[in-house]
């Protein structure tokens, strides 16, 4: 049975929109939801929906400095999810 932190972790990426968000990282150490917004072309409200969303799978983790929110990606979670989901598919695939 797949764990709860895994299905999280696989649901946050089954989106196209999250995934885009995702590759805003390669370019960008921290973004904000109105950058998200801008540059995905998205609304502010769905930014920061899309944003939680890949915060609780632990893909990415958050700051809070006065009003704004600052997002960065969660590189020990999401090593660690890629680690159990190695796994989960090594012990399924035998």
């Amino acid at each position: 049975m797949i764990n709860e932190e895994i299905h999280l972790f696989l649901k946050a990426l089954a989106s196209e929109k999250r995934q885009e968000i995702m590759f805003l990282f390669l370019d960008k150490n921290e973004v904000t939801v109105n950058q998200v917004s801008e540059l995905v072309n998205i609304s502010q409200s769905t930014a920061s929906e899309q944003l939680t969303i890949l915060r609780k799978a632990g893909l990415l983790s958050s700051r809070k400095a006065g009003k704004e929110v600052f997002y960065t990606t969660d590189k020990d979670s999401i090593m660690m999810q890629l680690q159990n989901l190695n796994k989960l598919l090594t012990d399924c695939c035998k």
